[in-house]
């Protein structure tokens, strides 16, 4: 029995450090977009490099658009694609999975 080369080529995304993450949480903001500050200050630990790389990464994937926003500053928003939203929302049924079956380990204080 040979792997489907979909569902292969799907985790080469997911599997990468943070791509998930991103996804999933631009599918949790108001109109599945945000500011990369914002992104930035909720995924702790990530650093801005690693962040820019990301962003980048999914764009390139066709799963994100980075757009800048003519403000003063300008400003640049990240928001999900169609095919980027149909990724994130296959991903509900493995948040609910998660929620039943996982244990968060508790801090260190």
């Amino acid at each position: 029995m040979e792997v489907c080369p979909y569902i292969e080529e799907t985790f080469k995304i997911l599997g990468r450090s943070w791509n998930g993450l991103i996804l999933h949480y631009l599918a949790k903001c108001p109109g599945e977009h945000a500011h990369f500050s914002d992104i930035k200050r909720d995924l702790k630990p990530i650093t801005n490099r690693a962040l820019s790389l990301k962003l980048s990464e999914l764009a390139d994937a066709q799963l994100l658009i980075k757009e800048v926003v003519s403000e003063t500053p300008p400003s640049v928003c990240y928001h999900l694609t169609e095919k980027g939203s149909a990724l994130a929302k296959a991903l509900v049924p493995l948040e609910d999975w998660a929620h039943t079956h996982m244990e968060l380990k508790q801090e260190a204080k």
